[in-house]
Parts: structure tokens; C-alpha cells; sequence
């Protein structure tokens, strides 16, 4: 073997180790599969939490409190749920995009979606935080149902429209993998 040979091989592996490693940044992403499964596993816990938030919201809507002490609960289970979305959110930003056709598009919608219900419960948060809890007991709880409306409007207008994503590859992942079931 002559030292040009060398040189030759050299160089051959040095392009090859450039080409590798621009062809693994520029694609590859999570398998449809393991992204599902990331995001299920963010997104479980996150529903969990919001439900048990919901019901606490309900019982304060019932219980014999004070507007004050209705107040502060209800500021506390908002700003739960804003940290536990924005906790949900951050882990399927994580999560990366997903190798697949639409990756991006489904990653991103998934984003934005959790990214709008938490600024809904911050602003339903702000919103009942400033309602005057020491007037009229009336006064307040029908101010704190018109925050709720605005946040159930809020909530329901973020939802992810899946009717303009078409990914055969998430739609089988998602029914497949055991996180999201």
C-alpha cells in the first residue's frame, strides 16, 4: 500500500463521516411510534391533572366559602393548570418531530394546541384574580362564570383540528403503542 493509497482512504472516510453526519441532522427524527409514545406519555399524566383540577373547580363552584376563599382556590387550580399544560407542552416539544410525512405540521399543531389552553387558564387565572371578592357574593360568581365561559370557549377553539393532518403512520402509531391507550 503506497502512502497515496493511504491519503486516498483518508479522505474517503473523512467525506463519508461529513456525509453521515449531515444526512443524520438533516432528517431522522423520532419514529412515528416513539413519538407517539412520547407524546402520550406527556399528555396522560396532563389530562389526569386537568380533570382532578376540573372537579376541584366544581366542588369550590359548590362548597359554602367565602368569595374570598373561592377566589384564591380558584386562582390556585388555574395556575395548576397552566404550569401542568405548559409542563405538557414542553415534554412533546421535546419529544422532537416525528420522521414521517407531515412530521412537522402534526409536531407543531400538537404545540400550539397545548401552548393555547395554557395561556387560556393564565388568562382565566388573571381574570378571576381581578374580580372584586369583597362585594356582592352575586357580583362575584357571576363574574367568575363569565371567566369560565370565556376559558371553555377558549379551550374548546385550541383543540388540534386533525381533520387537516393526514399521517397514516401517527394515526397507526397512536392506536398501537400502549401509552396511548
Amino acid at each position: 500500500m503506497g502512502a497515496r493509497h493511504v491519503v486516498s482512504t483518508a479522505r474517503t472516510t473523512v467525506v463519508l463521516i461529513a456525509v453521515l453526519a449531515t444526512l443524520a441532522a438533516c432528517g431522522g427524527g423520532p419514529s412515528p411510534v416513539m413519538w407517539a409514545a412520547e407524546v402520550c406519555t406527556a399528555l396522560r399524566p396532563w389530562r389526569a391533572e386537568i380533570s382532578g383540577l376540573t372537579s376541584s373547580a366544581q366542588q369550590q363552584m359548590t362548597a359554602q366559602t367565602t368569595p374570598a376563599q373561592a377566589q384564591e382556590n380558584l386562582v390556585r387550580l388555574l395556575a395548576g393548570a397552566e404550569s401542568a399544560t405548559e409542563t405538557a407542552r414542553a415534554q412533546v416539544v421535546a419529544a422532537g418531530i416525528p420522521d414521517t410525512d407531515q412530521g412537522e405540521l402534526v409536531a407543531g399543531g400538537f404545540v400550539d394546541s397545548l401552548g393555547a389552553v395554557r395561556d387560556a387558564y393564565g388568562r382565566a387565572e388573571e381574570g378571576i384574580a381581578e374580580l372584586d371578592a369583597s362585594g356582592p357574593a352575586d357580583t362575584f360568581y357571576d363574574g367568575v362564570e363569565a371567566v369560565l365561559e370565556v376559558l371553555t370557549d377558549e379551550y374548546q377553539s385550541s383543540a388540534l383540528d386533525t381533520t387537516t393532518l393526514d399521517s397514516a403512520e401517527l394515526d397507526r402509531a397512536f392506536d398501537e403503542v400502549p401509552e396511548c391507550r
